[in-house]
């Protein structure tokens, strides 16, 4: 298909996003919402739009579960009423069904209670003097009578504990276009959760994510390189999809399918024509140090010049697949093909954003503000304070003056600590377009962002949601990069700073493992030379 036929039919499908640059990140924002999913199968899509009642879609629910499993074409009308009907609930439908599945479908309690008696009941046989103390003392047993009965009771209370919503996962997963409704069915009861903390709710979406964990394995999953070659349909999702750096144009798509640049995808069979997650790979010299480079550049070389292959977007198209790291093996599939067909590549890297670092230093500053306030409430000198405090614990006593002084034209304060937090709290990033300011602001925001970068969370792991899962799929923080994304967003989350992380291939499994077990943060030694004392609670 030619260059303009593509364009037009890509066009046609969709209208394109506004120019905006952010960093790297795992985002979650398709253009549909699991209340109108116009991306459902397509079995499904000419029935979302009708009105059912809600006790329908639980009675579909209800027979879809109950229905013996030899009687398949019933229960497959049935998931196809259901799925139909569901699709056409608005939230608050979809909520109240999703409550129903929670408490109504859950564990029948009393049966494993009387279970759990029987099992007591049983009894243990004395054992003959013959049977040696570690088999004692593992709980072996000789007698093969009381064993069928301990091994039929034990089958019972497995069967028993799953919950009665697994067989209705397990039909819907069967049946074609049922997987995508599971993610759709996940999505909403996110969203439920997020303002109803019930334990129901909770169980009910920890046993639905291990049986979606199940069911995309690797061995399940099609990696594909995305093309312009592509359906239209296809790269019409890739445009919708893109989260982190919106595609402005048909020539930037074009651009970031064709030299220099790559694109993979997972796809599962159940949802065809549709990446669950993709990632996006520009073809480098070095290391990148600001995504300008990467998304405005034409590659001014050779593909076999190329010595970096650069990951700088990562996008899932499935919300309901929220926490299930696909991300980790897709990365680790797309390193052995890059290597396989591009020997000359050496090192895999990242150019990432830090998306909360901002909000955690205003955070922090307010409540050194606050301290400052409690010190000097009893001041009656009118010149301006720095307080020794606030000095010791944020900034440098030099870096707090140059703020003030370079700042206070800018915004109103008394301090370079109140300035630093007006500056970075307004809605505008005017400060990012002064150079005076830029040079006083650099030492300090880039000291503190390595800081947040290696704090860790109650549970041991880095407070960054992105430096999360880049750790803990093995790689190392590398460097960090001054006014590396100027876009609003990139100002507004990480003042402009991005982070390479690399994936050193021999050292993945390794620092994998140390970060899951201890919490360790492997970093270049750059990033600890930089690291100065944290900063107090």
């Amino acid at each position: 298909m030619s260059l303009f036929r593509k364009g037009l039919a890509v066009l046609m499908r969709i209208p394109m996003k506004a120019a905006a640059t952010s960093g790297q990140q795992l985002a979650t924002t398709p253009p549909f919402t699991p209340a109108n999913d116009a991306s459902s199968s397509a079995n499904l899509e000419s029935h979302t739009s009708r009105k059912v009642a809600l006790a329908d879609v639980k009675e579909w629910m209800q027979a879809s579960i109950a229905i013996p499993s030899d009687k398949i074409e019933f229960v497959d009308a049935n998931l196809e009423e259901f799925s139909k009907g569901y699709l056409s609930l608005p939230q608050e439908g979809r909520r109240e069904l999703l409550l129903v599945l929670a408490r109504d479908y859950d564990v029948n309690r009393a049966r494993v209670r009387e279970l759990m008696a029987q099992y007591l009941n049983l009894g243990f046989p004395q054992e003959p003097e013959s049977i040696t103390e570690d088999e004692q003392s593992r709980g072996q047993i000789r007698d093969e009578a009381f064993l069928a009965s301990c091994y039929r009771t034990e089958r019972n209370l497995r069967i028993a504990l799953k919950p009665m919503y697994d067989i209705f996962f397990e039909r819907l997963n069967a049946y074609p276009g049922g997987l995508k409704i599971l993610a759709v069915l996940r999505a909403d009861l996110l969203l439920v959760i997020e303002k109803e903390k019930l334990p129901s709710l909770r169980a009910l979406d920890l046993y639905l994510k291990e049986r979606l964990i199940t069911w995309l394995s690797p061995a399940a999953l099609h990696l594909h390189q995305i093309t312009w070659d592509d359906p239209a349909s296809l790269l019409e999702k890739i445009v919708a999809y893109e989260a982190v750096h919106p595609i402005r144009s048909l020539q930037d798509l074009r651009r970031r399918l064709s030299t220099g640049r790559r694109c993979f995808g997972y796809f599962h069979s159940a949802i065809p024509g549709e990446p669950l997650i993709f990632i996006e790979v520009a073809l480098l010299k070095e290391v990148a140090k600001a995504i300008q480079e990467v998304l405005w550049d034409d590659p001014p070389f050779l593909e076999n010049e190329a010595t970096c292959a650069l990951f700088y977007s990562i996008s899932s198209s499935q919300p309901g697949l929220s926490g299930i790291n696909l991300g980790k093996f897709l990365i680790k599939r797309v390193i052995e093909l890059v290597r396989r067909d591009m020997p000359h590549i050496t090192v895999f890297a990242t150019l990432s954003p830090i998306p909360g670092y901002v909000q955690w230093l205003l955070s922090k500053l307010a409540s050194h503000l606050k301290l400052g306030e409690e010190e000097t409430e009893n001041e009656t000198d009118s010149e301006i304070v720095f307080s020794s405090t606030l000095k010791e614990h944020v900034l440098l006593p030099e870096e707090e003056r140059m703020i003030f002084e370079s700042g206070k034209a800018l915004a109103d304060g008394n301090s370079g600590i109140e300035i630093l937090y007006n500056i970075l709290s307004s809605t505008n990033s005017e400060w990012s377009k002064s150079e005076c300011l830029l040079s006083a602001l650099k030492g300090p925001l880039m000291r503190l962002c390595i800081r947040y970068l290696l704090e860790k969370n109650k549970s041991g792991k880095t407070l960054d949601a992105v430096a999360n899962f880049h750790l803990q799929n093995g790689a190392r923080i590398e460097r960090i990069n001054w006014m590396a994304d100027t876009s609003e967003r990139g100002i507004k989350q990480s003042a402009g700073i991005m982070v390479n992380y690399v994936y050193s291939l021999e050292k993945i499994e390794e620092n994998a493992m140390a970060y899951f077990s201890t919490g360790h943060i492997n970093a270049s030694s750059n990033i600890y030379q930089c690291f100065q004392q944290p900063m107090e609670e």
